[in-house]
């Protein structure tokens, strides 16, 4: 009997390591069934937040007069946008930049022989950011008036912001997230198994377009600030586990 107990011993070892590599297999080989689905939302939403830009511009060859010119501008501008029922809060006036304008002189065979000092230019900027969109829109539009008072204003096509992004980022996620558990759900029903737990999720690019815009997704994100109505979009990659 002593005889053959160092082989009873080797087999039952040998039965025990079988048992436990098998369930390790098994372990492994069920732990990598996997369904990877990728959950879509999309919201629209209207913008809340107008950004509108416009320069104006003084020439002269005195550089106090054209300065004083074109403060008389800025206070025109200031009054007119007022006037219009825009509060100053929503103003912003910059500093003016000074430009030195040169013209170039020509000797008789074409060749520059100097430049010759034509004057200075004064460029002021405005910018308007308010939440009352028709009154901006409306003044962007009008703003030709200022052309009668003898004030060369040049007018930016108005940007639009949403002052809530967070929240909606926040919300798609959460939809996004529920349209791939249903989206893997159905696939694991029709496969005849069940998804067991979450394994992954990978959050897409936060996409914001214009609404009914035939408008390319960028894979930076697109960011559209040139229509009020707006779509906002992401994907979330997940993968489940099944049992």
């Amino acid at each position: 009997m002593k005889n053959y107990l160092p082989h009873f011993i080797i087999a039952i070892a040998i039965i025990i390591f079988g048992f436990i590599i098998s369930n390790a297999y098994i372990y492994k080989f069920t732990s990598t069934e996997t369904i990877v689905v990728t959950g879509l939302a999309e919201k629209d939403f209207t913008s809340d937040l107008i950004v509108w830009k416009g320069s104006f511009t003084r020439t002269g060859l005195d550089l106090k007069e054209v300065y004083a010119q074109i403060k008389q501008d800025e206070a025109s501008i200031k009054n007119y946008l007022k006037e219009k029922g825009l509060p100053d809060s929503s103003v912003i006036f910059s500093s003016f930049d000074v430009l030195k304008n040169y013209q170039s002189k020509y000797a008789e065979n074409g060749t520059i022989t100097g430049n010759i000092f034509t004057g200075y230019t004064l460029t002021g900027e405005v910018k308007i950011e308010s939440m009352n969109l028709p009154l901006v829109e409306k003044i962007s539009r009008e703003v030709t008036e200022l052309l009668q008072k003898g004030i060369e204003f040049n007018s930016q096509k108005p940007s639009f912001y949403y002052t809530k992004l967070h929240d909606l980022k926040i919300d798609l996620l959460a939809n996004a997230s529920k349209d791939a558990k249903l989206r893997a759900e159905t696939i694991a029903k029709n496969s005849g198994t069940n998804i067991n737990s979450l394994k992954r999720a990978t959050s897409g690019v936060f996409q914001i377009t214009g609404k009914n815009d035939n408008e390319e997704y960028s894979y930076g994100g697109s960011f559209n600030t040139t229509s009020k109505f707006k779509t906002a979009s992401i994907t979330i990659r997940t993968e489940y586990l099944c049992k």
